[in-house]
């Protein structure tokens, strides 16, 4: 088996979280290098991605991707659609009232990943490989990664970016605890004659949501959420009765739709692990924490992991240390524990409220929409916490950082 010990970090993982992390990683000087298969087909999600990932990406030299693919969100709007006697209000946030251009962008999550692969040839101590990962091995003073072409990679911390199912994570050792939901969500894109005015809609349904989130043009993104077998029931749908059905969910909000992308259908499922970090292997993305497509939280979550582990290695180097060591660990471990904790918890309740027919559970959402509608501080709070936490600010996710102004790459 060939070995190669030239890297200081492997990153093991090639979606989104995973490249943002080896990009990061990168930036400190670092050698990098990002190990993972592409996905099978053209990934047909999109990400709805907040300020600070946007400041995130815009840092790492891939922003361009928003002008080229992503669509500006102006607007978050809430339909009670449940059918009960207790219907919440509509609710519509607007970034105008938080004081922001806009709430961010949403992007393909094909598109995203393709700048950041493209990207690799202006960072001449970042490579990405495109290999299986056959198994985690870690040591004392670094972790192997065996390839499923027969080589060896080493470093000194490995950063776990392989999904729900990591082989990191259980190279670590770092238990799990995991549910899963009686729903899927049917994704893609599709025209629609009425603008969407950059106004995100989610419909609460007694299946799970239903949200329309803005795509360049008249086009939008959606991820419907149902039972398993009705979720492939509509998966399965030619595009005529696909488009009749999605036509009478949306009740008229963007007109008749046009032209109907490929659809996907993905098991919904929750899933955390603790610690964050151990044997020379943090976690970042859905090797860490798995939530529902509520509210736009999952891949915003990951990009934060990312951003943090570069933090915690960057303290490290600034006094000489380990950049795998269990103190950097035990500190990344800290840093992201109250911010996945919260999103978990709080994604998890609400589309269990949703779920329920319970009558005080539905009054008790009732409620909560009236004061988000008519209590400006408390429509402010949930702007903002919404976006990202208060209590957690990368330095990557930090606009114009001087630290940042130093780029290490190929000239």
């Amino acid at each position: 088996m060939n070995g190669d010990t030239s890297n200081d970090v492997v990153v093991v993982g090639t979606g989104p979280a995973g490249l943002v992390a080896a990009h990061g990683l990168a930036r400190l000087g670092l050698r990098v290098t990002a190990v993972g298969l592409p996905p099978p087909g053209r990934d047909t999600r999109t990400a709805a991605l907040f300020a600070g990932s946007v400041t995130l990406l815009e840092n790492l030299g891939v922003g361009d991707v928003f002008a080229t693919a992503g669509e500006p969100i102006y607007g978050i709007r809430i339909i009670d659609d449940m059918g009960s006697l207790w219907r919440a209000p509509e609710v519509t946030f607007t970034a105008q009232e938080a004081g922001a251009a806009r709430f961010g962008y949403n992007v393909p999550n094909a598109a995203l990943t393709d700048a950041l692969r493209a990207r690799e040839a202006s960072v001449s101590n970042l490579q990405i490989i495109d290999a299986s990962i056959t198994r985690v091995t870690p040591g004392p003073d670094c972790v192997e990664v065996e390839l499923g072409d027969d080589r060896r990679l080493s470093a000194r911390l490995v950063v776990g970016a392989d999904g729900r199912q990591s082989l990191c994570r259980q190279a670590a050792g770092i238990q799990i605890r995991g549910w899963a939901y009686e729903q899927s969500a049917v994704t893609c894109t599709f025209a629609h004659q009425r603008p969407h005015g950059g106004i995100s809609t989610e419909f609460h349904r007694v299946t799970g949501p239903f949200t329309v989130v803005p795509s360049p043009g008249t086009t939008s993104s959606l991820v419907w959420v149902e039972r398993p077998d009705e979720a492939k029931r509509l998966a399965g749908l030619d595009e005529g009765e696909f488009r009749a059905v999605l036509e009478e969910r949306l009740n008229g909000l963007l007109g008749p739709v046009g032209q109907i992308g490929p659809r996907g259908v993905f098991p919904l499922s929750g899933l955390t692990a603790s610690p964050a970090g151990r044997e020379r292997i943090a976690l970042v993305g859905e090797a860490v924490h798995v939530i529902p497509p509520i509210g736009a939280q999952g891949l915003n979550l990951g990009l934060r992991d990312a951003a943090s582990i570069a933090d915690c290695v960057a303290d490290a180097l600034a006094v000489g240390g380990d950049i795998g060591a269990p103190g950097v660990l035990a500190a990344y471990d800290r840093m992201r524990a109250p911010d996945i904790t919260s999103r978990v918890w709080s994604i998890d309740l609400l589309n269990r409220t949703l779920l329920s027919r319970a009558t005080p559970v539905q009054a008790l959402r009732g409620l909560g929409m009236h004061m988000l509608k008519s209590v400006g501080p408390l429509r402010r709070m949930a702007i903002r916490e919404g976006l990202a936490p208060s209590f957690v600010s990368p330095r990557l996710m930090q606009p114009q950082n001087p630290e940042l102004q130093h780029e290490v790459s190929s000239s």
